[in-house]
């Protein structure tokens, strides 16, 4: 099933000439798969079918986009253990961990489809004419969402379904009525082939204009950059490092035409460790952190790289037990020899600045391409003074930060960049320490209490994003259904002869959805005229 050639719509290429193979982390070794770089003849094309497939796509009524995006679902698990087998071999990552991304994708689909099948989502809002209005008549408005045009995304390294080919950008941007130019991951080229066929296989079931889904392939950053900068692209979907995902912005910017990136990049987390959750139960938090930062290799946008505490005798019990705990730990694969290079090279530069103290290093012979999880501490003068401390480290590691009192501990808080998440340990004490909470609040999109940051839930309700750098625009969300709106923007009729309105906008409500009408949300028909 694997050709290893691009996606042009639902044309097979490979007119390319630059080739790559992808890795298995677990072998130490080159899969035997070959992949064909996208050309920039094939680059035009795809860019081409999908401004042409937008012109169609974007008029498709919420029940057809509904069908598409449910039948995507139905094809990727049709793919069964192909694509799990696949993915284990591109990533390293385990085949439970792979049975639970692909549900996860699964109901991303499903959800996005039950959305858009709905319609409210479209924001519809009415404000009618005024004509006898003093002293000059009002006119009659009418604005709703609609659709960027064709959107760029980029897949993801650690999660090879549920944030690449098929993953919650595309299911976004597709629900909302744009077509999606993939830039597959080249770490996962295989399984995003797998799933760039059951995508292309949906559209042609579901009768989707060709051109409203391409997957190309590149190994290194040029083919990323072409297509940021090439006017057909209208927005851009980008989940990785800030390097990769500044870069992004940057090009985007400097076009004559500037386009929106929606980055999620770097993120340490922050934990708030408050005294009497120290002290009455520091080994219950340590022993739940001590999972949760080695949880798949630490390989997670919301790992806990940052734990923040006041100086004294139950902190130190605590740094202590966490370092314990963690070394009970087996470390696990990361998912390329280059990832773990990079973790091991920051964890050692880290060990090396002046006043850091390395409490705990996994020390024991492992496998190839395993992650050795490490635990260090730095007090809190330290740490404010030195911001190359601020920065995530991508795998199992995590710093335990000492303030010598709460005031420190706010200051550190405030000085932090932007984050995806922070959380609040306590023990019946949140109460008197509102400032801690709302200094937080400034720095990050999730707030947790009493838990980990690990584990991101598909829901209405939920924020994956945050002030720069964890994204890129903290307005957003990239995670959930509320992500769609990254895909839009606001468009306004004014005056207009209601036959020829959005079926969304027209006086007799033919979808029934909720709109907001002359100030009241509503469902009814309009009888003004």
């Amino acid at each position: 099933m694997i050709t290893g050639k691009n996606y042009i719509g639902n044309v097979l290429a490979s007119t390319g000439k630059v080739t790559f193979k992808t890795f298995n982390p677990k072998t130490n070794k080159e899969n035997n798969l070959v992949f064909t770089e996208v050309s920039a003849i094939e680059i035009e094309q795809a860019t081409a079918l999908a401004t042409e497939a937008f012109k169609v796509y974007k008029k498709l009524s919420g029940t057809k986009k509904s069908e598409f995006l449910n039948e995507i679902a139905n094809q990727i698990e049709a793919l069964g253990t192909t694509l799990l087998n696949m993915y284990c071999s591109e990533s390293g990552l385990s085949k439970e961990r792979a049975i639970s991304e692909r549900e996860r994708t699964i109901f991303q689909l499903r959800s996005f489809a039950n959305l858009v099948k709905e319609g409210s989502w479209v924001e519809a809002t009415i404000d009618t004419a005024n004509p006898i209005r003093i002293p000059i008549p009002k006119p009659d408005l009418r604005k709703m969402l609609v659709p960027l045009g064709p959107i760029l995304v980029f897949g993801a390294s650690n999660f090879p379904l549920a944030y690449s080919t098929a993953g919650g950008d595309t299911a976004a941007a597709l629900a909302a009525g744009c077509p999606v130019i993939v830039k597959s991951h080249p770490m996962h080229a295989g399984t995003g082939e797998l799933v760039a066929y059951a995508v292309i296989k949906a559209a042609e079931i579901t009768g989707m204009p060709n051109g409203v889904f391409s997957n190309l392939n590149s190994g290194g950053i040029e083919v990323g950059t072409v297509l940021v900068k090439h006017p057909a692209i209208k927005a851009v979907g980008f989940t990785g490092s800030i390097n990769g995902g500044r870069s992004l912005y940057n090009l985007a910017a400097q076009r004559p035409e500037p386009i929106p990136v929606f980055a999620e990049m770097g993120s340490v987390n922050p934990v708030i460790l408050l005294p009497k959750a120290v002290k009455k139960k520091g080994v219950y938090w340590a022993k739940t952190f001590a999972n949760s930062i080695t949880l798949g290799a630490g390989q997670f946008c919301t790992n806990p790289g940052l734990i923040l505490g006041i100086k004294g005798e139950d902190l130190t019990k605590f740094i202590k037990i966490l370092s314990d705990e963690i070394l009970k730990i087996e470390p696990t694969c990361m998912l390329h020899p280059s990832i773990l290079n990079s973790f091991e090279e920051k964890t050692s530069r880290i060990a090396q600045q002046v006043g850091v103290e390395e409490t705990v290093f996994y020390k024991k012979k492992t496998s190839k391409n395993y992650g050795r999880q490490a635990i260090a501490t730095v007090d809190g003068t330290t740490f404010l003074a030195n911001t190359n401390l601020h920065k995530e480290v991508f795998g199992p590691f995590s710093m335990v930060v000492q303030c010598k009192s709460v005031e420190q501990l706010e200051i550190i808080i405030s000085k932090l960049e932007g984050q995806l998440t922070g959380t609040v340990l306590e023990e019946k004490e949140l109460e008197n320490y509102t400032e801690i909470v709302s200094a937080l609040q400034n720095r990050v999109g999730r707030i947790i209490f009493n838990g980990v940051p690990t584990g991101v839930e598909v829901c209405n309700a939920m924020v994956h994003g945050g002030p720069y750098p964890a994204s890129t625009d903290s307005r957003f969300t990239a995670v959930g259904v509320n992500s769609i709106k990254r895909w839009v923007r606001p468009f306004c009729y004014q005056n207009w002869p209601d036959i020829f309105l959005p079926n969304e906008l027209k006086n007799k409500n033919p979808l029934g959805i909720s709109r907001l009408v002359d100030g009241k949300q509503t469902s009814k028909k309009i009888n003004k005229i």
